[in-house]
C-alpha cells in the first residue's frame, strides 16, 4: 500500500531526520536484514512476464509520455558518482498501479527468467501449492488468506530491499512499482481476512462485570451490530497495515519511529534562551506545557520543531493502533502529560472488541469511577474536552499534529483530515471517527436516560439536522452532537467522501481510482456483486482481440483476480444468494479462465490443472482441449505437463458440474481426427500427400493417453490401465483409416501409422494384467486387431523400401547398375513376399477377422449406419472440387453400385452433400436395416457387409455411373448401430470388413508386382501358385474382395510374369547351346 508519505518509507530521509532516529544501528555488512531467509531467495529473478510479451507488466494511470518525463527528471536530478540505487524513490504517481497501456519505451530493462525459489518453483507454483492445500482441506480458507498475504508482502521486500547491486535508473524504478503492486495485493488480502475470514466471537462470561461499565455495554453493542463490526474490522485492517511498514522500517534502518534519546522533547532551547535573561515578547517565560497558552507566546524555535517531530511520531503511532508506543515516546521524551490525554481511565484500552476486554483483565477501576459519575459520563467528558482543545489549537494555528492529535480522540474529522494525504490515512481517519461516534451514541443513552434500543446512527444525525442544531447550542452534556454532521452514515457514505475532493486530500480522492483502492472499497461495503464486475472489466480481453489465448491486462492483477473469486467461493459458500452465487460462477469462471491462459502462455501448464477444476465441466473441458491442440506438436516434456496437470481432476465423470480426464480426452481425440489443411493449394495437385501429413497429426494426439499417470494416485494402476484400453481403441479406428489413405504405390511411408506404434510400444511393455482384468467386452479383439495391424505396417514399410530402390534403380541405366545393387533390390523383395505371405496365410486367425456380435435383438428395430468424411481424388492425384450436381452424382451411383432388390430389402439410404466444415470435401452418410449376417448375430463372411461393398467400389474408382478412375479418399469414417435414430455402439466389423475388401486385394497385387520384378530380373522365387491357389480358395473368400479392375489387374501381373519366366527360360536354353 501506498502509506503516509515519507515516513512510512524507510529509504527516505526528511529535513527532521536530525531531530528523530537517534542511535541508528549500522549493520556490519552491505547486506541489510531483508536479505536474509524467505527473501534472498528471490534475488536475481523476474517476477513479472517476459517484457517480450504483448501483454503489459508495469501499468501506469497516466500514460507512457508522462512517465518517461518523470524518469528524466530523476535523471537530470541525480548525481550518478557514487549513486545507490536505493536513494531512488518513485514519483508518487507510480505507487498505484490502475492502467493497461503498455510503457513499450521501459522495456530496455533485462529480462530474467520467471521469479525461482531455491527448491525451483516459481511465484506461481507457490501460489497454486497454497490453494490446492486449501481446496484438498488441508488447511482453511481463512489461514490461505493470511498465507497469499504473507508471500505478496516478503516477495514485495526482496524486490524492494533484497538485491544488493546497483540498478540503471529505469530498472530500480520498474522494481519499485513490481513491490508497489505486491504490497497493494497484499492489502486486499488482508482487508480480506479481516472481514471475511476473521472469526465472530462473542464476550465469555467470566468478563462480564455486574454492574456493567461502558466498556462492556460498548462491546455488548458491537458484537450484536454488523455494521459496527464491519467498521472495527475495518480501522484495525488499517492500523496493522501502518503497523507492518513501520515494523518494516525498523527491520531496514534499525531504527524507527519513535527512536528518541532520553528527556529529547524537553525545551532544552528555550531554557538555556531564559538563562540569558533576554527579554523577547514572543519568547515563553516559564518551561510548562500550558505556558504558550497561558502567556500567548512560543517556545523557541528549535524547540518548537523538534515538538512537531515529537508529534508527528505520536501521530504515526496512533496511526498504527500502538497507543501504548506512543504514550511510552512522550513519557521518555520527557512529556508524560502528553500521556494522560492520550489514555484516559489509568490507561485502560477502551477499543470496543473482546480482545480489549480480555487485555484489562476484570479491571475495576473503570468500574468504581462510573459507580459514582454513571456510566459513559467521564467519556464524554474526555471527548468533548478534546473536542474543546483541537478547535483551540485550531484557532491559535497551533501544530497540525497536535490539532490532529486531539481531534481523533473526538472524532473532529475536519481538523483530523487535513494531515491526511494518503488514502489509508484518510480511510482510517474516517472509518475510526465513525467508530468512535458510535460508542459515543451508545453511552449517550445512558446519561440521556434513554432504553436500551439504540437508535440507528443515521437516524441521529439526521434528527439533528432536521433539528438545527448549531455548534454554538453544543455543551458536554450534548455529546457527540457536535460532530454527527461531519461523520459518514454508513460506508458507502464513507467511500463517497474518499472520493470527494472538497473533504479530502487530492492525493486521496485520486488514489481513490487505483485498482486495488477500488477492490478494497468494494470488500468494505461487501458488494461482492460489484467487485466481480469490477475485476472482469480489467482483465476481460477487448473486443477486436480474437485470439483468446492472449490475456488482456496486467498479468499479476489476473492472478490476484482469480485467487480472490476462488477464495471468496469457498468463503462464502453458504451466504450467497442465488443471483451472486449465479454471477461468481459465470464471470468468476471467465476470470479464472484468464488466469489459467496466463499459467498457459508462461509455459506453467503443470499449474492449470488446479485452476481448471474450479470451472465449470464446459470451460475445463475447452481450456484444456485449447493447450492439447496448441501443444500438440510441442516436446514430450511439455506435454507432459499438461497431462499432469489434467490428472488433477477426476478421471472418470463423478458429478454432472465437474469435468473429468475421460470427457476432455474424447473432446480432443475426436477434433483430431477433423480434417484441417495448411495450404489450400498443396490439395489439389497432391491428395495423398495431403492425407498422409494429416494422419501425422491425427497420430500425435494418441500420445496424451501414452502418458504414465501419477504413481500417488489411489487407483493408480486402473486407471493406466482404462488409459492403455482408450489407446487400443482410438489406435485401431486411425490403423484402419491410415490403411484405406494409403493405397497408393509410392515409397513415402504412412508416418502416421508408424508413429502411433512407436507411442504404443512403451505402454504395451508393462504387465497387462489390470487391462484385461476390466469389464470390457472387446479388450481380447482390440488387442488382437493392434497385433494385426503391426504386421501389416510392417509387411507395407518392407514393400514401400522396395518400391523405393525399384525407382532408385530404374532412374540408372542398366548397364551402369551394379550387382550389389541388383541384389540389394531382390533381398528386399523377398522379405517383402515373406512378410505378407506369412499374413496372407493366416488359418488360425485370419487377418482383421472378427467375432463381433451384434448387441441387439434379432427382433429389434435396428439400422447400421456408415458417415464418412473424404475428398474425391482424379486419378492425376488432384482434388475434384465438389458441387451439388457432382455429389447427386455421387450418390446416384452408390446407389447404383447394388442391385435394386437389395436397396429396397435393406432400406438403403445414401447423402452425399458438401461438407460445411471444409468446401473441397463431401460428407457422405449410408443407412440400412440390419440383418443376420450383417448387422445381426456374427459376421462370418467379414467383409463389412452391404455399406462396406458399396463405399468399397467408391475406394477403388470402379463406380459404374460416376467419373471413371475418381477415387473416394476419406479422412474420417465411422460406423455404428442405431436405434429409434439414435447412434448407440460402434459397429467395427464394417469397417474392418471394409479394410478386408481394400487392403487384402492390394496386398495380393503387391505380391504380384514384386513377382514380375523378380521374374523380370531372374530370380527363381515364385510364389505365384500360393497367390492363386489363395484367390482360388473358396473358404478363405479372398476371391469375393476383388473388384473387377482388380481381377484384370492380378490376371495381367500373371500373364507378365509368365512371359518373364518363358523369356528367363528360352535365354537360359540358348545360353546352355
Amino acid at each position: 500500500m501506498d502509506y503516509t508519505p515519507s515516513l512510512f518509507d524507510p529509504e527516505i530521509n526528511t529535513s527532521r531526520e536530525k531531530y528523530r532516529r537517534y542511535g541508528k544501528m549500522q549493520s556490519s555488512s552491505s547486506t541489510p536484514p531483508i536479505h536474509e531467509g524467505f527473501d534472498a531467495k528471490f534475488r536475481e529473478n523476474n517476477f513479472f512476464f517476459n517484457g517480450s510479451d504483448t501483454t503489459t507488466n508495469i501499468q501506469n494511470p497516466d500514460n507512457a509520455a508522462l512517465v518517461l518525463d518523470d524518469l528524466k527528471q530523476e535523471i537530470e536530478n541525480q548525481e550518478f558518482d557514487g549513486f545507490e540505487a536505493s536513494a531512488f524513490r518513485p514519483p508518487d504517481s507510480l505507487r498505484r498501479i490502475s492502467g493497461f497501456e503498455p510503457i513499450s519505451a521501459l522495456k530496455t530493462i533485462k529480462q530474467e527468467d520467471d521469479l525461482f525459489t531455491d527448491s525451483g518453483e516459481s511465484i506461481f507454483s507457490l501460489f497454486a501449492s497454497l490453494l490446492d492445500s486449501a481446496i484438498q482441506g488441508l488447511m482453511p480458507f481463512a489461514d490461505l488468506i493470511l498465507h497469499f498475504k504473507n508471500t505478496c508482502r516478503k516477495i514485495s521486500e526482496s524486490f524492494r530491499f533484497g538485491d544488493t547491486g546497483k540498478h540503471r535508473i529505469v530498472e530500480d524504478k520498474l522494481m519499485r512499482q513490481k513491490a508497489q503492486l505486491l504490497l497493494d495485493e497484499a492489502a486486499s488480502w488482508s482487508l480480506l481476512w479481516h472481514i471475511f475470514g476473521k472469526g465472530n466471537e462473542g464476550i465469555p462470561d467470566n468478563l462480564i462485570l455486574n454492574p456493567s461499565t461502558s466498556h462492556q455495554e460498548v462491546c455488548q453493542f458491537f458484537v450484536s451490530d454488523m455494521t459496527a463490526q464491519l467498521c472495527v474490522r475495518i480501522v484495525l485492517w488499517l492500523e496493522e497495515l501502518a503497523s507492518e511498514a513501520l515494523d518494516l522500517e525498523k527491520k531496514i534502518k534499525g531504527a524507527h519511529v519513535g527512536s528518541y534519546l532520553p528527556s529529547s522533547g524537553i525545551w532544552h532551547h528555550t531554557q538555556r534562551y531564559l538563562k540569558k535573561k533576554k527579554n523577547d515578547p514572543s519568547i515563553v517565560k516559564h518551561l510548562d506545557f500550558d505556558a504558550p497558552t497561558r502567556e500567548s507566546a512560543q517556545e523557541f524555535s528549535d524547540d518548537k520543531k523538534q515538538d512537531e517531530s515529537l508529534l508527528e511520531d505520536i501521530w504515526i503511532l496512533l496511526r498504527a493502533g500502538r497507543k501504548d508506543e506512543a504514550c511510552e515516546l512522550c513519557r521518555s521524551a520527557g512529556q508524560p502529560w502528553r500521556t494522560a490525554i492520550l489514555c484516559p481511565f489509568g490507561g485502560l484500552d477502551q477499543f470496543p472488541s473482546v480482545e480489549a476486554l480480555q487485555k484489562n483483565e476484570n479491571t475495576k477501576s473503570l468500574q468504581a469511577f462510573e459507580l459514582e459519575s454513571g456510566i459513559g459520563h467521564q467519556w464524554l467528558l474526555w471527548k468533548w474536552s478534546s473536542f474543546c482543545a483541537s478547535e483551540k489549537i485550531a484557532e491559535l494555528d497551533g501544530g497540525k499534529y497536535e490539532m490532529a492529535i486531539f481531534a481523533s480522540q473526538c472524532s473532529n474529522l475536519k481538523r483530523i483530515l487535513p494531515v491526511c494525504t494518503d488514502w489509508e490515512s484518510a480511510c482510517w481517519a474516517l472509518a475510526k471517527s465513525w467508530l468512535d461516534v458510535q460508542v459515543d451514541l451508545v453511552l449517550a443513552q445512558f446519561q440521556q436516560g434513554s432504553s436500551c434500543d439504540v437508535k440507528s446512527f443515521e437516524d441521529s444525525v439526521n434528527g439533528l439536522i432536521q433539528q438545527g442544531i448549531g455548534n454554538s447550542q453544543y455543551s458536554s452534556e450534548s455529546w457527540p452532537h457536535h460532530v454527527l454532521e461531519q461523520q459518514p452514515h454508513d460506508i458507502s457514505s464513507l467511500i463517497q467522501k474518499l472520493h470527494s475532493s472538497d473533504i479530502v486530500h487530492e492525493a486521496v480522492s485520486r488514489a481513490s481510482k487505483d485498482q486495488h483502492r477500488q477492490i478494497e472499497m468494494n470488500l468494505m461495503n461487501v458488494d461482492i456483486a460489484n467487485l466481480l464486475d469490477l475485476l472482469w472489466s480489467w482483465v476481460s480481453p477487448s473486443e477486436d482481440i480474437q485470439n483468446v489465448l492472449r490475456p488482456h491486462g496486467d498479468p499479476q492483477m489476473i492472478c490476484f483476480s482469480a485467487h480472490l473469486v476462488i477464495v471468496l467461493r469457498y468463503l462464502l459458500a453458504d451466504e450467497m444468494d442465488d443471483n451472486l452465487k449465479e454471477k461468481s460462477l459465470t464471470i468468476g469462471d471467465l476470470i479464472i479462465y484468464m488466469y489459467a491462459m496466463v499459467l498457459f502462455s508462461k509455459q506453467h501448464e503443470e499449474l492449470v490443472g488446479i485452476y481448471a477444476s474450479q470451472l465449470a465441466s464446459h470451460r475445463c473441458i475447452d481450456l484444456f482441449v485449447q493447450m492439447m491442440e496448441l501443444r500438440l506438436n510441442d516436446s514430450v516434456q511439455v506435454k507432459y505437463k499438461i497431462f499432469l496437470s489434467a490428472m488433477v481432476l477426476p478421471f472418470s465423470s463423478e458429478v454432472d458440474e465437474k469435468a473429468c480426464f475421460e470427457e476432455i480426452i474424447e473432446r480432443v481425440l475426436s477434433r483430431s481426427r477433423e480434417i484441417t489443411y495448411t495450404d489450400l493449394d498443396e490439395r489439389f495437385s497432391n491428395v495423398a500427400e495431403q492425407h498422409r501429413i494429416q494422419s501425422l497429426q491425427k497420430a500425435k494426439a494418441v500420445q496424451w493417453l501414452c502418458f504414465t499417470p501419477p504413481t500417488t494416485l489411489t487407483n493408480f494402476e486402473m486407471v493406466n490401465a482404462k488409459l492403455l484400453l482408450k489407446a487400443l481403441m482410438h489406435c485401431n479406428i486411425l490403423f484402419r483409416e491410415f490403411a484405406l489413405i494409403s493405397m497408393w504405390r509410392i515409397p513415402k511411408f504412412p508416418v502416421g501409422a508408424h508413429m502411433l506404434l512407436s507411442f504404443l510400444a512403451e505402454p504395451l511393455k508393462q504387465p497387462t494384467d489390470t487391462l484385461l482384468s476390466l469389464e470390457e467386452h472387446n479388450i481380447y479383439e482390440n488387442m488382437q486387431e493392434l497385433e494385426d495391424w503391426r504386421e501389416y505396417y510392417t509387411y507395407d514399410a518392407t514393400y514401400r523400401n522396395w518400391l523405393k530402390i525399384e525407382l532408385e534403380n530404374a532412374d540408372v541405366a542398366p548397364g551402369e547398375l551394379s550387382v550389389e545393387e541388383k541384389d540389394r533390390a531382390i533381398d528386399v523383395a523377398r522379405d517383402t513376399l515373406n512378410s505378407s505371405l506369412k499374413l496372407l496365410l493366416r488359418k488360425k486367425f485370419p487377418w482383421l477377422t472378427t467375432s463381433e456380435i451384434c448387441p441387439y435383438k434379432s427382433t429389434d428395430d435396428v439400422f447400421i449406419e456408415l458417415q464418412a468424411t473424404a475428398m474425391l481424388c482424379q486419378p492425376s492425384g488432384e482434388c475434384l472440387c465438389p458441387d451439388a450436381t457432382l455429389c447427386t452424382a455421387l450418390s446416384s451411383a452408390l446407389y447404383s453400385s447394388i442391385c435394386e432388390e437389395d436397396v429396397f430389402k435393406r432400406h438403403l439410404t445414401v447423402n452425399v452433400a458438401i461438407s460445411p466444415e471444409d468446401k473441397f470435401c463431401v460428407g457422405l452418410s449410408m443407412r440400412c436395416t440390419a440383418v443376420d449376417g450383417d448387422g445381426l448375430g456374427l459376421h462370418e463372411s467379414n467383409d463389412g457387409g452391404l455399406l462396406a461393398t458399396i463405399l468399397a467400389s467408391a475406394f477403388k474408382g470402379e463406380l459404374s455411373r460416376f467419373q471413371p478412375g475418381v477415387t473416394l479418399e476419406i479422412s474420417r469414417l465411422d460406423a455404428w448401430y442405431s436405434n429409434n435414430d439414435c447412434l448407440e455402439y460402434p459397429a467395427t466389423y464394417v469397417v474392418r470388413g471394409l479394410c478386408r475388401k481394400c487392403c487384402l486385394p492390394e496386398m495380393i497385387l503387391r505380391c504380384m508386382q514384386i513377382s514380375v520384378s523378380l521374374c523380370e530380373n531372374g530370380d527363381s522365387t515364385d510364389c505365384r501358385s500360393q497367390l492363386i491357389e489363395l484367390v482360388a480358395d473358396s473358404e478363405l473368400g479372398f476371391f469375393s474382395l476383388f473388384s473387377q479392375q482388380q481381377m484384370q489387374e492380378f490376371i495381367r501381373f500373371e500373364r507378365e510374369c509368365t512371359l518373364f519366366r518363358m523369356q528367363f527360360q528360352e535365354d537360359s536354353s540358348m545360353n546352355e547351346a
